[in-house]
């Protein structure tokens, strides 16, 4: 079933979510137009000091043609601690490039969120800029992005009022292919507050594939977030760490 979107056995899982989304994880190398993308459904149970039983759903799409690229990602996820109930949070991220040089495209992307673990009861963003291609092998590439974008944040902690403000995005992003079989890909936010440069995220994300066989690899991703200004009682700094098997089509 050549559409049949993805199944991912997940096998480690730590703590918390990401709140910043990596974009470049949702765009799927292809020299062929038309659709690609991966889907999966993901399950983590953990015991430390209490009892964690996550669950969550993901979905990656991708539309190429010439000069035109259009990704979509929709992921849901549950989380219960000890005996309380779930938390969900959710990401919905649109993106398009315009590729008008070889080495450059422009990007424009709406994205929206919630997590109710972090407190974020919404948060909307759109923005724009250019993405530069700083390579031409196809062995490794490293990509720059600089963005401008709008946020809108409602936060649910009974302190922090109404966010709107302008943020920056840039981003170092890298794909390695040591081999045939091996990819390694990494990208590292920055997203300072434009009017204050104190109030600032990092979030850093790397994964390691490793091809078993036709659409199957074995992927293990490791993503560290900080946060200058989180909600109160939420920690500056959190972090996630995923292994399993993914299934990917196009």
């Amino acid at each position: 079933m050549k559409y049949f979107c993805a199944i991912v056995i997940l096998c480690c899982f730590t703590t918390a979510n990401s709140q910043i989304l990596n974009a470049e994880s949702l765009r799927k190398v292809t020299d062929t137009s038309g659709w690609s993308g991966a889907a999966s459904a993901n399950f983590a149970l953990k015991r430390n000091t209490n009892d964690f039983f996550t669950i969550s759903s993901n979905i990656h799409l991708q539309y190429k043609m010439n000069k035109h690229l259009v990704l979509f990602k929709n992921d849901i996820a549950f989380q219960k601690i000890e005996g309380n109930k779930f938390e969900n949070s959710g990401i919905q991220h649109l993106r398009y490039n315009y590729r008008f040089h070889p080495r450059i495209a422009w990007e424009v992307f709406a994205q929206g969120q919630y997590n109710k673990v972090t407190l974020i009861d919404f948060r909307g963003l759109v923005g724009t800029g250019p993405r530069f291609k700083l390579t031409s092998s196809e062995r490794y590439k490293f990509y720059l992005g600089s963005l401008v974008m709008y946020e809108h944040e409602e936060v649910n902690d009974g302190i922090t009022s109404l966010q709107r403000d302008f943020r920056g995005s840039v981003y170092l992003s890298f794909s390695l292919y040591p081999t045939e079989t091996i990819s390694i890909v990494s990208t590292t936010y920055y997203q300072p507050e434009l009017t204050l440069l104190k109030d600032y995220r990092i979030s850093s994300q790397s994964s390691l594939l490793i091809d078993l066989f036709k659409n199957f690899a074995f992927k293990t991703t490791y993503t560290f977030t900080y946060d200058a200004f989180p909600a109160v009682g939420i920690p500056n700094s959190q972090y996630d760490l995923s292994t399993g098997i993914t299934y990917s089509f196009d």
